[in-house]
């Protein structure tokens, strides 16, 4: 089922009792946080664990506005909105289409993949006209302002008002590919904000082939040094641009590349798929509108924007089109972030705005992350259970993973596979190291298919018996996440995996290895026939 848009979605959550209207006055700063905080820590009762969604209608010192917080907080809703009784069936959706064979048959055999093929159709996006964009009922290119919307700011010591829920869109100068990530953005001014671009994410690399290609452009000399050296001097375009030549030498003049820009587009408030598809770890080769589409099952509607060459979803509430410009930082931050920490400060491109359209009344969506559980925990959990079968492409030994909200996902990944040759678990922590967003995973558990990845207990039992720590513990260097403020450098430190898994006379392990103790099946059956009888 595809929503059309966040007010349908709101339709639904209501329908199905799943959304709280807070009618009384509540402040953006601070206090819509500590609601929503209470509320995704609740267990049980009504709405199960997480609460409802939250809809709050009376804004203070934005009459008239209305704020949606906590839409993706609990299974249920998660689930609900990819339009699943289980987010898994969409994990068996991607199977399906991961192992569509070619047909051998006659026509019976190809009318059989007809579904298959028809969700591959749905899944891209449809442009429409700008009559027909609901996200164009207001256009303002003049005099227009940020603060007029309720942007929250979420805990204390946040350096500012963020913007958390966008969908932020730009386009690879080099390859034209579109990307849709979630990134977030704190508001300077009426007319600027931070792009919080974490180094190792799509649009930063969008921002970087930016500064590649005008870097080869103004080159006196080999176009591939001038990129090179554009990429070491400014550290993968995450500091200042200075102005002259580079130490002296005429590699190249970064000081030509001020005033050079990457446009960039934000839509908030959108369907749920959508926003959804935005944080999904995709493939860069990968559109997340397509991703939108395959999750609605109906194409995306999409639209030129007013005033850059780039398309928004349609249908959403809020648009914000703009640039950064190439070389240009801004100290963003504290953010109080999902980590349970604080997210410190550091310089990130600044955002300019140039035109902001919007649907009358816009509803404004947000989130708050914070110490886990938290919203996030379940959004989470549905990237794991759909890109499970996307991970066994790349390694087909896995069996299931978990990522433990406790441990903020990247922090701990924990894995079963089917061992079938000495080695193998230290071949898949490095497998999963080399995965796209996995590369954050901090610490890799591997476990044997027979261990439940997703029994916290279990996983226990097995690591604290199964290794010897000095054989079985492996480390590494490698890229962190932005937000990991344990690291000895920004965006580099160290990895480990543990070894859980039964070990091989063939790698090393000359002992007996012991049987787990289970009680034997004839056993189980004859107490399951006295169970009832025995009044406990």
């Amino acid at each position: 089922m595809a929503y059309e848009d966040l007010r349908d979605w709101i339709k639904t959550l209501e329908k199905h009792g799943e959304l709280k209207r807070i009618r009384e006055e509540v402040s953006p700063e601070l206090e819509m946080t500590e609601i929503t905080d209470r509320v995704s820590k609740s267990k049980g009762g009504k709405h199960g664990d997480g609460g409802p969604a939250l809809l709050f209608e009376s804004v203070k010192g934005f009459p008239g506005q209305t704020v949606l917080m906590n839409q993706f907080g609990s299974e249920r809703r998660m689930a609900l909105a990819l339009g699943v009784n289980k987010v898994d069936e969409i994990a068996e959706r991607i199977s399906g289409l991961i192992n569509m064979k070619p047909p051998t048959g006659g026509f019976l055999d190809k009318l059989k993949m007809l579904p298959q093929l028809g969700e591959l159709t749905n899944a891209f996006p449809k442009t429409v006209s700008a009559k027909d964009a609901a996200c164009k009922e207001v256009i303002l290119k003049d005099g227009f302002d940020l603060n007029a919307f309720p942007v929250l700011k979420c805990w204390p010591q946040d350096g500012g008002r963020f913007i958390t829920l966008p969908c932020v869109i730009t386009c690879d100068p080099k390859t034209g590919k579109r990307n849709m990530g979630m990134y977030r953005m704190q508001v300077y001014d009426g007319q600027t904000t931070g792009m919080h671009w974490q180094r190792q994410k799509v649009a930063a690399e969008h921002y970087r082939n930016a500064l590649r290609a005008v870097a080869a452009a103004n080159a006196s000399g080999d176009v591939r040094t001038a990129s090179v050296a554009a990429m070491a001097e400014s550290a993968g375009g995450t500091v200042t641009i200075p102005d002259g030549p580079i130490g002296g030498l005429p590699q190249v003049a970064l000081g030509n590349l001020k005033g050079s820009r990457l446009e960039v587009a934000v839509a908030i408030g959108t369907d749920p798929a959508t926003t959804f598809a935005a944080i999904v770890p995709a493939p860069p080769e990968v559109e997340e509108f397509l991703i939108a589409g395959f999750l609605r099952g109906k194409p995306l509607e999409i639209v030129k924007c007013e005033t850059v060459d780039l398309e928004v979803p349609a249908q959403a509430e809020i648009v914000l089109e703009g640039y950064v410009e190439l070389g240009e930082m801004r100290t963003e931050g504290p953010f109080g972030d999902h980590t349970g920490f604080y997210t410190m400060e550091d310089e990130y491109p600044v955002f300019h705005l140039t035109a902001i359209t919007h649907r009358k009344n816009p509803i404004y969506a947000a989130t708050i992350v914070g110490k886990p559980p938290m919203e996030d925990a379940w959004m989470g959990k549905a990237v794991e259970r759909i890109f499970l079968p996307a991970m066994k492409m790349q390694i087909p030994e896995l069996v299931d993973i978990h990522l433990p909200v406790e441990a903020v996902f990247h922090n701990l990944m924990i894995v079963s596979i089917r061992k079938s040759y000495p080695g193998q678990a230290r071949k898949v922590m490095n497998a999963i190291w080399s995965l796209g967003q996995a590369m954050f995973t901090k610490c890799v558990i591997v476990v044997d298919e027979d261990c439940d990845v997703q029994d916290l207990g279990e996983v226990t039992l097995r690591v604290a018996n199964n290794i010897d720590p000095e054989r079985d513990v492996q480390f590494t260097l490698g890229p962190v996440d932005s937000l990991d403020h344990a690291s000895r450098l920004p965006n580099y430190g160290s990895k480990m995996g543990i070894d859980a898994t039964r070990k091989w006379k063939a790698e090393g392990f000359e002992r007996t290895w012991p049987a787990m103790i289970e009680m034997d099946a004839e056993t189980k059956r004859r107490v399951d026939t006295l169970w009832a009888k025995l009044g406990i």
